[in-house]
């Protein structure tokens, strides 16, 4: 048997329509399975020969290409425009001051070596005594088990998504569960043991201001200007700007993508059985989601958070009520994908070889119908930091801990003076933020726009 060369082999292909993927290559003339010289099943032979002789696969030659699933190439598209890198950059930054914040703004130091009362001297850390549930999951997931998905290449991006939800629950609990920091917290003890000599070296944060460090000692540090003492100046309360800025980041990145993801689950999951399904299902299903649509969001989230006492679960409570209504948009463009999907050939495919309803949906619709959702998600993200902040603004936020809505409403102090640094830095947040979720959004709508595809080619 004569061995044909790869790249005569894979033109014929490509000439045939079949692609480099084909079950064997073809005569670019006839459109049958076999090349001039030969046939298919020699050619099919030639090239396993050739692969087995190489001792690998004939994709290191690149005549075999895995084909890039359409959300893989939706997301690559997007990411490969300017103004998604820069947003991209931007929610980069606020999620490194999302999880590493206590590293970067905190009272407590890294380690001290301080003196006690019996004359001996102790090392130790407070800044880790004082991590929080929230600190050691955020720390765990972000340097373990991220990285070990990021190299496990080989999973889907469904099981990877799914190692990754069912490794912050487990985190979350277990840190739950055996993470006690101290119930009273006490900032100037550190600064009045420096004071009285007892300290023999110190290691601190960046920023050695915690977010509610009022600086009680010191009363002098109220509503200062930026300086290289405080890098954004200091609130009414005498607290660190800047310090209440990193650590307000995670309030807004967790109230928008928790309720975001509320929102997406219930809209995808619903859509898509009506969108299937149709008939009776999606009949009850389109009037369940009329109904939703009639209850007006901003309305309901000021009368139960105006009624309800206002303590640590708020965030929370936020969160939900933002995520159930908030549903309907993405149900109704799942379901317009579905209702389109479930009509192609391979669907019916799918459907009469048997396959199970799960499959289906999850694996054979839900990739090919999730693009548009993503672009409504992008948005959606976005909007739910922009309530979130406006109830803070507006004192219905949360209490105890920094809100970039509520630090803007400190800008006007009771007597009626502007501060300009407080108004500045939590408004600029607010809009950069918010300005980048929209533009990853503009990204994705032309990267799924098949107008704007050929414009651009």
């Amino acid at each position: 048997m004569t061995e044909r060369p790869a790249d005569e082999l894979r033109d014929a292909a490509e000439h045939a329509g079949t692609g480099p993927a084909a079950e064997g290559p073809a005569d670019p003339e006839t459109g049958s399975g076999a090349v001039p010289g030969g046939n298919g099943g020699e050619a099919l032979e030639s090239r396993g020969s050739r692969g087995d002789e190489d001792g690998g696969d004939l994709r290191a030659e690149g005549t075999l290409r895995p084909r890039r699933s359409y959300l893989a190439g939706v997301v690559l598209r997007t990411f490969g425009r300017a103004g998604a890198v820069v947003g991209l950059a931007w929610l980069g930054v606020i999620a490194v001051f999302a999880v590493f914040g206590p590293w970067l703004a905190s009272s407590h130091p890294y380690l001290w070596k301080v003196r006690t009362e019996d004359g001996s001297a102790a090392v130790s850390s407070p800044l880790v005594e004082h991590l929080g549930p929230a600190d050691v999951t955020l720390l765990v997931l972000t340097l373990l088990v991220l990285p070990g998905l990021l190299v496990w290449r080989r999973a889907s991006l469904g099981r990877r998504l799914g190692v990754l939800l069912l490794a912050a629950v487990v985190v979350g609990v277990s840190a739950w569960w055996f993470v006690q920091p101290p119930a009273t917290v006490v900032y100037d003890r550190y600064r009045a043991a420096e004071r009285a000599g007892q300290v023999e070296w110190v290691l601190r944060p960046p920023i050695p201001f915690s977010p509610s460090d009022r600086q009680r000692d010191r009363p002098e540090a109220k509503n200062l200007a930026p300086s290289s003492t405080h890098w954004m100046g200091t609130t009414v309360d005498g607290e660190d700007l800047a310090s209440r800025m990193i650590h307000a980041s995670r309030i807004a990145l967790a109230v928008g993508f928790i309720a975001t993801g509320i929102a997406v689950v219930i809209g995808v999951l619903l859509g898509g059985l009506m969108g299937y399904f149709s008939g009776w299902i999606d009949l009850l299903g389109m009037r369940l989601l009329e109904i939703f649509e009639a209850i007006p969001q901003l309305y309901l989230l000021l009368t139960i958070v105006a009624f309800i006492q206002r303590g640590p679960y708020m965030l929370y409570l936020m969160m939900v009520i933002i995520g159930l209504t908030s549903w309907t948009g993405y149900a109704r463009f799942t379901r317009a994908e579905f209702l389109r999907l479930r009509r192609l050939d391979y669907i019916t495919a799918a459907r009469a070889s048997g396959l199970p309803l799960g499959s289906i949906l999850l694996r054979h619709m839900l990739p090919n119908g999730i693009a548009p959702v993503l672009v409504s998600a992008s948005f959606g993200v976005a909007s739910a930091i922009l309530l979130e902040a406006f109830l803070s603004f507006l004192g219905l936020g949360l209490v105890d801990e920094p809100s970039w809505g509520q630090m803007l409403s400190q800008a006007v102090g009771a007597g009626g003076g502007f501060v300009w640094w407080i108004a500045l830095y939590p408004g600029l947040a607010i809009f950069l933020t918010v300005f980048s979720y929209n533009l990853i959004g503009e990204s994705l709508r032309d990267a799924i726009d098949p107008y704007t595809q050929k414009k651009a080619g």
